[in-house]
């Protein structure tokens, strides 16, 4: 599970940065590269990162683990 977190992790990352474009430049930087918000290959782009983001709930409910001495 951790593997699959991390690419979640990932993907989250690079939607953030997406939306990061789009609110300071107005550029979205999935749509300009693949031809669009509506080709298939950029639907395809946002739900795996949709689904990323809820994958990452997870990591809110894990227990945070101080190493601290």
């Amino acid at each position: 599970m951790k593997i699959l977190q991390k690419i979640a992790l990932a993907l989250t990352i690079i939607g953030a940065i997406n939306w990061g474009l789009v609110g300071l430049f107005q550029m979205d930087l999935v749509a300009n590269l693949f031809n669009g918000s509506d080709s298939m290959i950029s639907r395809v782009i946002y739900t795996l990162i949709g689904l990323a983001g809820i994958i990452n709930i997870g990591l809110l409910l894990e227990p945070i683990n101080d190493n601290k001495k």
